[in-house]
């Protein structure tokens, strides 16, 4: 009779596994997937950041700013937002495929470069969109890409299902395959319809197009409301079988916590990225410059170029807080929901919109005539950016036995930091456009004000929240006591009972 294993045993016999998975799967000509499907999340992520940049460069002219700003706020931020937020349901629906593939060959690899490099393509044409929003071709050329990117993933799809071996466990196994195939099929291929009928109507009526294509963006959760009114009109319908429950479960639910985190993670990175790029692009001098209008000296054309880099760092230190506040976040977080996932796209599409900021906050030396009108949408793209932040943190707080850690529940003892955390920058860009408002010949030292405060904020944070929550104790202290109810009638009472002496 032997012994109880140790757990060196243990990870031998784990060891051994994997090893014969592996062997398994060099057999076969296959292998994992996750490696492909984190090799797709950055290249989402990057491309769905870029869309920034034909914002970012757009040419406001001095004497019409305020025309300007309108036109960039109608159209390109606009137009930016919803391509986004397309580009986000494209990964949502990847993630959802490679839910059902568990391995990949060399055909699988080949197909989804393939969905890859139209996916890349989505840049170009939302800068046709953006420059030429009146012209059909740059909405039809987006809503072509769109639909290629749905073809090749329904072909990973179809193929997959014809080899059953590159399946997940669970699909492989299950006796209702063809349901899930025409289920998972009909995740891929809704968004792609929708964009084949924009593009047609682009052709003849183009606000349609963009009106198919916001639509996009919101079908799953139209799709659930729908089906929400349907069972209270209708009544509910009978559970799938036992087999197909699981499947259908796990593709209707939110996608998971570490998935939500990691795309997140590539955006904030890749912005912070974009901001060094524009810092090398514009602010390196011209050998010419620097021979005839500052005598050779190097060290006095970097000198010049000193507000650029006092935006850098003001923008960088947004970027890095905004990020530690939605890590400090999704640290406590146990489970991410429907509407926190929506929330959280609509935070990270604004958080690309942070090197606009930074192009903003960069034209004050070039431009001064125009910084108020600069600050305030400087301040603007920083407060949606962190105001979704703190929707997230208040749609898990609804249902927080579920979604959150008991420590920054109701009650919790992290519940007031988290408060103030999320709160920061909302406040902070809140506070400095109304100041701009009041105080406007100050706007530019308002704004660089508010982006040196902040940091320092964040480092004494915890001990303001604790001086805060003290002073509101020790006032409640101070309140009169709350007078005892008499007890002159039982007193009375008491006498009048004979004594048991």
């Amino acid at each position: 009779m032997s012994g109880p294993q140790t757990p060196e045993h243990v990870l031998d016999a784990q060891g051994d596994s994997s090893s014969c998975r592996k062997d398994e799967d060099a057999r076969e000509g296959t292998q994992s997937s996750h490696r492909m499907l984190g090799f797709s999340d950055a290249l989402l992520s990057i491309i769905a950041t870029v869309m920034i940049l034909p914002v970012t460069h757009t040419e406001i002219s001095p004497e019409q700013f305020d025309k300007s700003v309108q036109r960039l706020l109608a159209t390109r931020i606009a137009v930016y937002l919803m391509t986004f937020l397309i580009v986000t349901v494209a990964w949502a629906a990847h993630t959802r495929l490679f839910q059902v593939v568990g391995k990949i060959d060399d055909t699988l690899a080949l197909l989804n470069l393939a969905c890859m490099m139209t996916i890349t393509l989505l840049p170009y044409t939302f800068s046709l969109m953006v420059t030429f929003p009146d012209v059909p071709l740059g909405i039809f050329v987006f809503c072509v890409c769109v639909i290629a990117i749905g073809v090749v993933q329904a072909l990973i799809v179809g193929y997959a299902f014809h080899f059953p071996h590159l399946l997940s466990p669970q699909i492989r196994c299950s006796a209702h395959r063809a349901l899930s195939r025409r289920h998972i099929l009909h995740l891929v291929l809704r968004g792609p319809a929708l964009c084949f009928l924009a593009a047609i109507f682009s052709l003849f009526f183009f606000p349609v197009s963009y009106l198919l294509m916001v639509t996009v963006i919101f079908l799953p959760y139209i799709s659930k409301a729908s089906s929400w009114c349907k069972d209270r009109l209708v009544g509910h319908r009978d559970p799938p079988a036992p087999s197909a429950e699981v499947f259908s479960f796990d593709l209707h639910e939110p996608l998971s916590k570490e998935r939500v985190e990691a795309f997140s993670d590539g955006v904030y990175a890749i912005v912070a990225t974009l901001l060094i790029l524009d810092i090398c692009e514009d602010n390196v001098p011209d050998p010419k410059d620097v021979k005839e209008q500052f005598r050779g000296s190097l060290v006095a054309a970097l000198g010049a170029y000193g507000p650029h880099f006092l935006a850098y760092f003001g923008s960088f230190a947004t970027v890095g807080l905004l990020w530690f506040a939605h890590h400090s976040l999704f640290l406590h977080v146990r489970k991410a929901t429907q509407a926190m996932g929506l929330l959280n796209t609509l935070s990270l599409a604004f958080v690309g919109g942070l090197p606009l900021a930074y192009q903003q906050t960069a034209a004050f030396a070039r431009q001064p005539q125009d910084e108020l009108e600069r600050v305030r949408l400087s301040c603007a793209i920083v407060f949606f950016a962190s105001i979704f932040q703190f929707a997230i943190w208040t749609a898990a707080l609804l249902r927080q036995a579920e979604t959150l850690q008991p420590a920054v529940r109701f009650g919790g003892q992290e519940h007031a930091f988290m408060f103030a955390k999320l709160a920061l920058y909302p406040c902070a860009s809140l506070l400095a456009f109304a100041a701009t408002c009041l105080l406007s010949r100050f706007s530019t030292a308002i704004f660089h004000v508010m982006q040196i405060a902040v940091p320092f904020a964040f480092l004494l944070l915890r001990l303001l929240v604790r001086l805060v929550l003290a002073t509101l104790r020790a006032l409640r202290s101070l309140r009169p006591p709350q007078p005892l109810p008499s007890r002159a009638p039982e007193e009375a009472q008491s006498r009048l009972l004979p004594s048991s002496c």
